[in-house]
């Protein structure tokens, strides 16, 4: 079972970044990226609803405090991926984003934790550190006319921008300080439920759905932008993408037994995000961000394959 499950988390994820390009991508929207927080709140609260009332979930005012300080990093790290994606291809974005498990990795060892570091990962460090840097350095030495030659299959022409690289990193950077903490937080919820994975996750959902509120103030009341039920679909796949792929990711890491198999397959779901970039987006990139991206996902695997 850990198998599928893994699966249904890597195409689940990858479907999620694929729809959430598509919902974010249009620079004319200034409030896409508020209305991507919309869609997945409602998704999120729905799905928090049902583990509570179904699932037997235990959740308090006092779990959602202990946990807002995670929730708040990873929900702000996921909004500024949003805005990230009208700037730069989702081929480009995608690895850069996901490369937060090697920055959990340089976090640990700036905490004493070497010892339990080995070879392998410490290489595999170095490979993603290689490919994000190296990603940036395309990016800004490409030639301008070769640029727009390659982006005109998409129909989106994304000029060289400071901003483009930095959402995406700033993504990175938030989403690794709440990997970080995470841990931490969960034993503390623990103590206090006795269902600490469940309890946190649920707990991560609700305050998705509280930012999704001030969300539909700001942008439908206040500023009395229309929702257009074609331009808001793609976000609410996205949406329910994300809250299928986290569900399918906590039962299958569970099966301690597989970790060491599983945990590659789901850290790798950017290659996925790669590949439906290039067929569906007609997204197309130079030998050299390619040869930058497989670094990035070679050393994603590999942290995975030694994440147990």
């Amino acid at each position: 079972m850990w198998f599928w499950l893994s699966l249904i988390a890597l195409l689940c994820w990858s479907g999620s970044d694929l729809f959430s390009k598509i919902g974010c991508r249009d620079g004319r929207d200034p409030y896409a990226h508020l209305k991507m927080v919309m869609a997945v709140g409602v998704v999120m609260g729905l799905h928090a609803a049902y583990e509570i009332f179904v699932g037997g979930a235990i959740v308090s005012w006092r779990v959602i405090w202990v946990y807002l300080p995670v929730s708040l990093l990873y929900i702000s790290s996921m909004t500024l991926g949003y805005v990230g994606l009208r700037y730069i291809e989702l081929s480009i974005s995608s690895p850069i984003c996901n490369s937060s498990g090697a920055l959990v990795a340089v976090m640990s060892l700036a905490t004493g934790g070497l010892a339990a570091v080995n070879g392998w990962q410490l290489g595999a460090v170095a490979l993603v550190c290689a490919g994000v840097i190296g990603l940036g350095i395309v990016e800004s030495r490409e030639d301008e006319d070769l640029r727009q030659a390659r982006q005109a299959a998409s129909n989106y022409k994304y000029a060289k921008s400071f901003l483009a690289l930095a959402l995406p990193v700033a993504y990175c950077l938030l989403d690794a300080a709440g990997t970080f903490a995470d841990n931490v937080v969960i034993e503390k919820i623990d103590a206090i439920t006795g269902m600490g994975e469940a309890s946190a996750n649920a707990a991560y959902e609700l305050t998705f759905l509280m930012a999704a509120v001030p969300s539909f103030i700001y942008v439908v009341l206040i500023r009395r932008d229309r929702l257009l039920p074609k331009m808001e679909a793609p976000k609410y796949a996205a949406a329910v993408f994300e809250t299928a792929g986290q569900f399918a990711y906590i039962y299958a890491i569970a099966d301690q037994e597989h970790l060491m198999l599983s945990a590659p397959i789901i850290s790798s779901y950017c290659a996925a995000s790669v590949l439906w970039g290039r067929v569906f987006l007609k997204e197309k990139l130079s030998w050299k961000h390619y040869l930058m991206i497989l670094l990035v996902v070679a050393g994603i695997a590999v942290l995975g394959l030694f994440d147990v």
